[in-house]
């Protein structure tokens, strides 16, 4: 096929810009330049995507995956404008154009994705099992990571922002309790509502009988040297050290974390 969007080669990492004759892997959705495809042996089944078996493991999925996708989907976009625009010169002005920050945005969540999931691979085992990018039924929204432990699944959202993460609490006594979560100075109460939606949705498909706890994951964000975690409306705020004990920690409880995994899987699929 022809590529929409610029990629890599997964084989020989080779640069492939938009519009170049390639070969695209939807299992993994990957592609592999042409050269690669012709040293393939001749006897080599074409590769298709094969039928969901449920007595086959689960798939774990790659952290940040879908958001590093939507990131070269868009540079490549931004930089075939510019070609567009500057005509021969469109090379060079490329090379000294700054990312938009629209798209730079993707990038900056697909490392802190890629980031905590490094971070939790390592802490995973037979009572700890992680999913990664899984992508909500019937809708184009994604769960960064789901965990499973003895004591029930985890709902997590990893986020790579500047500045330290607060509650604010206000009202009280005569007015109605408001908690507010800031980080810096940003008012971020809303991603505490992102992650309420996705525990529901998680609850409406794994149903009531196992406990489902929501996370925020700040990663790289400006956390004291002593405490800092905090929960609102139910939900973990802390950065993925933190987290990553928390888990571990997770080991009360008669879930089973691997038929439960596969469970979760199935009703998850990779993003």
């Amino acid at each position: 096929m022809r590529l929409r969007y610029a990629g890599t080669c997964r084989l020989c990492a080779a640069s492939l810009p938009a519009g170049t004759q390639a070969i695209y892997e939807s299992e993994t959705k990957t592609v592999r330049c042409v050269e690669c495809a012709t040293e393939a042996p001749e006897n080599e089944p074409p590769e298709l995507e094969p039928p969901y078996d449920e007595s086959l493991p689960a798939d774990s999925g790659v952290a940040g995956s879908s958001a590093r996708r939507e990131y070269e989907r868009r540079k490549a976009k931004d930089e075939e404008k510019l070609r567009e625009k500057w005509g021969r010169f469109g090379g060079l002005a490329v090379a000294l154009s700054d990312e938009r920050q629209p798209t730079k945005s993707w990038d900056q969540g697909a490392i802190g994705e890629e980031r905590l999931g490094t971070r939790l691979d390592a802490v995973a085992g037979a009572r700890l099992a992680v999913l990664h990018d899984r992508r909500i039924p019937g809708s184009k929204a994604n769960i960064d990571h789901i965990a499973i432990t003895p004591g029930g699944i985890w709902v997590i959202d990893a986020k790579r922002y500047k500045g330290r993460p607060e509650l604010k609490i206000e009202g009280g006594i005569l007015r109605p309790r408001v908690e507010k979560l800031l980080v810096g100075r940003r008012d971020c109460t809303k991603l505490v509502d992102g992650v309420l939606k996705q525990v529901d949705v998680v609850r409406d498909l794994v149903g009531d009988d196992v406990p489902i706890t929501g996370a925020l994951c700040f990663v790289e964000a400006d956390w004291p040297l002593i405490g800092g975690a905090f929960s609102t409306r139910g939900v973990h705020v802390l950065w993925p050290k933190r987290l990553a004990k928390v888990l571990t920690e997770q080991t009360a409880g008669d879930v089973d974390v691997a038929q439960m995994r596969e469970a979760v899987a199935s009703r998850f699929r990779s993003a």
